[in-house]
């Protein structure tokens, strides 16, 4: 599949907005953090995005109720659904002037009646973009960090209508952006998670 920017310029994938509030001191002290103790731009790339994956619970595994959607509050509050993870990981790695975009896919919902969009980042390495899935581990799913092939915890199956959007968007969808902020907890977000975008 061949990846779309929404943008030509290659600077919006590095900016900062309300979601992906990079200059924020809480995202810039673990960036900071990581940084120490890696040796090149690479190295940091796959500790921000395994501190994502690991250090921050995915709500609906840990049992929180809590809705965050800010990156600022993704890494303070230790908790977030894929979308607000993938705000964290675009944060920590612009913070390091890493390009990172959003994608995303549609997938099957965990009940197999429905869909639900979920929600990746994209790095930009060596002119290219690589997608990485940073929603967390679990029984069944195993993503990982690489710029040689995607290792992300699932694939589309378009015999389910699952599939992967092409775009790469420089800042939060706004039909998720909305549907995150409008949410008072995350079974009323369950409720409300878009099918399609």
């Amino acid at each position: 599949m061949e990846l779309i920017q929404n943008t030509a310029d290659l600077s919006a994938y590095l900016a900062a907005d309300e979601a992906i509030d990079h200059h924020h001191p809480v995202v810039r002290e673990v960036a900071a953090r990581l940084v120490a103790g890696v040796e090149d731009s690479y190295a940091y790339a796959r500790a921000a995005y395994e501190f994502v994956r690991d250090a921050i619970p995915h709500s609906q595994d840990s049992g929180d109720m809590r809705v965050t959607w800010r990156a600022s509050d993704v890494l303070e509050q230790g908790t977030g659904i894929c979308h607000a993870k993938a705000h964290a990981l675009a944060a920590l790695l612009r913070a390091e002037d890493i390009p990172a975009a959003l994608c995303y896919q549609r997938l099957a919902d965990d009940d197999g009646h429905g869909h639900v969009v979920h929600g990746l980042i994209a790095v930009r390495f060596h002119g290219a973009w690589h997608r990485q899935d940073p929603r967390g581990n679990k029984p069944g799913v195993a993503a990982r960090f690489s710029l040689d092939g995607e290792r992300l915890a699932w694939v589309p199956d378009p015999r389910s209508n699952e599939m992967d959007y092409p775009v790469l968007y420089a800042e939060p969808h706004p039909v998720v952006l909305g549907v995150l902020k409008a949410a008072p907890d995350r079974p009323y977000l369950w409720k409300t998670l878009p099918t399609a975008l």
